[in-house]
């Protein structure tokens, strides 16, 4: 089996394509216009599901998991109330590891995201590019400026239910032989980009959609799944919530580390050591409970700065959303109302709503 590590069972996000071409910067309609010319090829390559199912041709193993990624797309619908189109009604076969490559940067001594603004999406911490070759070079460019840079390819991504009319978001070679909960996970995260999405708030939408994605794929695996599907599942997501609180536990060191009273050369040494020590707890993760599970390894040898600060927009509010949905009766369509009615609110105020401890008094639907 393949190893999966932090990117490749995370959702790009948001990526949404088209107008306002006219009105960007020149860089800004170089980076766009490969980004629609890149869609389209992406879904020129596709066909319907239906189609690859009904063709011979089609081998066993990738006409069961088709077929598998039916069954939970059709629950998505019925049973999370998330949206019934023509996205992961189709599949494509790109040929390629990734669908796109992200860039993100910080400051050398910062944990705060660069973020680019655009047409339609507002302001967001990354850039995607369908050409890994395009990627790096523009990582280069910013390293050159000084930041630091991670560069790294992610499965999937949505252009929140704009496109359905070109065929919506196809399935995709780089994520349909995934485990059935992973496979699950990732279709419900990208799915619920279609159904909120803040300008200028990466953190709010990854983490409402990590929130959905954690709900949907525990329903999904106590009323479909084999005991053999969950178990798999369960040791994943077990390792996976082990790398983020290591990681989350050692951005905070590095906050404080950059926050700190002394010089740069006292703050790169700091950083330093918080990296070293992080690299050496995974170890003992590694030989201990993950028993010798090598799907982050890359990931804790290319670690920086950028990593470190992504990975908090993907998890930072997601234990918030999960107190609204119980507060919200664990009903999805009641949970995307207050939702809804939060991301209405000034981004400061819909933050303090995630993070307080009372979050259940203060429903903002309620």
């Amino acid at each position: 089996m393949r190893r999966r590590g932090l990117w490749t069972v995370m959702g790009v996000g948001a990526l949404a394509l088209g107008g306002g071409l006219l009105v960007a910067g020149c860089g800004t309609v170089g980076y766009l216009a490969q980004s629609v010319q890149g869609h389209l090829s992406l879904v020129h390559q596709a066909r319907p599901v239906d189609q690859w199912l009904a063709d011979e041709t089609t081998p066993e193993p990738l006409r069961e998991r088709l077929a598998l990624s039916q069954r939970i797309r059709d629950f998505a619908v019925a049973e999370l109330a998330l949206p019934d189109n023509r996205s992961y009604r189709g599949y494509a076969d790109l040929g390629r590891p990734a669908a796109v490559w992200n860039v993100v940067a910080v400051p050398e001594l910062s944990l705060t995201l660069k973020t680019w603004c655009f047409p339609v999406v507002g302001c967001v911490g990354y850039r995607g590019y369908y050409d890994r070759a395009q990627a790096e070079a523009f990582a280069e460019g910013l390293r050159q400026q000084g930041y630091e840079v991670r560069v790294y390819g992610v499965p999937a991504y949505s252009t929140l239910g704009r496109l359905d009319w070109l065929g919506g978001d196809p399935l995709l070679n780089t994520f349909i032989r995934y485990p059935e909960g992973e496979l699950a996970r990732l279709i419900f995260h990208e799915l619920a980009h279609q159904i909120v999405y803040v300008k200028d708030d990466t953190t709010f939408n990854e983490s409402f959609a990590t929130a959905v994605e954690r709900l949907g794929v525990q329903r999904w695996l106590d009323l479909h799944a084999t005991s053999a599907a969950r178990e798999e599942y369960e040791r994943f997501d077990a390792r996976r919530r082990d790398f983020q609180a290591l990681v989350l536990r050692y951005r905070d060191r590095l906050a404080q580390v950059y926050a700190g009273a002394g010089d740069d050369d006292d703050k790169r040494r700091g950083k330093a050591e918080v990296l070293a020590a992080m690299r050496a707890e995974h170890a003992r993760l590694k030989a201990g409970p993950w028993e010798g599970f090598a799907g982050y390894d890359r990931w804790f040898e290319e670690a920086n700065g950028a990593s470190l600060a992504v990975l908090a927009s993907y998890t930072e509010l997601v234990p918030g959303f999960e107190q609204l949905f119980v507060a919200r009766g664990q009903s999805f369509p009641q949970f995307y109302d207050a939702v809804r009615e939060l991301a209405r609110q000034p981004r400061d105020e819909r933050r303090q709503a995630l993070t307080s401890p009372t979050i259940a008094e203060k429903d903002p639907a309620r």
